[in-house]
C-alpha cells in the first residue's frame, strides 16, 4: 500500500512541475536552459519540456494504481502492463524533453 502512495505522490509532484513548465515559468529547470533560451521561445519550449514532464508524471501515476491493482488480485498482468507504461512514458516524456532542448537550447549541456 504504500507503493501505491508514494508512486501517486511522485507522479503527481512530477505533474505539477510539468505544469508550471507548460506555462512558460523555466524557474524549475536548470538555469542553463532558462538562460539560453530567448524570450520568445520560453513559451514553446515550455510547453515541450512540460509536455514530456507531464507525460512522465502520469506513466508514475498509472503504475502505482496498476501496481496496486496487481498485488490485490495477484495477477502479474497487471504489473507488466504497468511496467510496459511506465517505460514508454519515461521514453516518449525524455524523448519530448531531450528535442526541446536540442532546437531551442542547441544542446542538452
Amino acid at each position: 500500500m504504500k507503493e501505491l502512495w508514494v508512486t501517486l505522490a511522485l507522479g503527481v509532484l512530477v505533474c505539477v512541475l510539468g505544469a508550471i513548465n507548460m506555462t512558460g515559468n523555466l524557474s524549475t529547470l536548470h538555469r542553463y536552459h532558462y538562460k539560453r533560451v530567448s524570450e520568445e521561445n520560453r513559451k514553446p519550449f515550455g510547453k515541450l519540456v512540460g509536455g514530456g514532464t507531464v507525460l512522465i508524471g502520469v506513466s508514475l501515476m498509472l503504475f502505482g494504481a496498476l501496481f496496486f491493482v496487481s498485488e490485490k488480485t495477484q495477477n502479474d498482468t497487471y504489473l507488466f502492463v504497468a511496467s510496459v507504461l511506465l517505460v514508454v512514458g519515461v521514453v516518449i516524456g525524455l524523448g519530448l524533453s531531450f528535442y526541446a532542448m536540442f532546437k531551442y537550447n542547441k544542446g542538452i549541456f
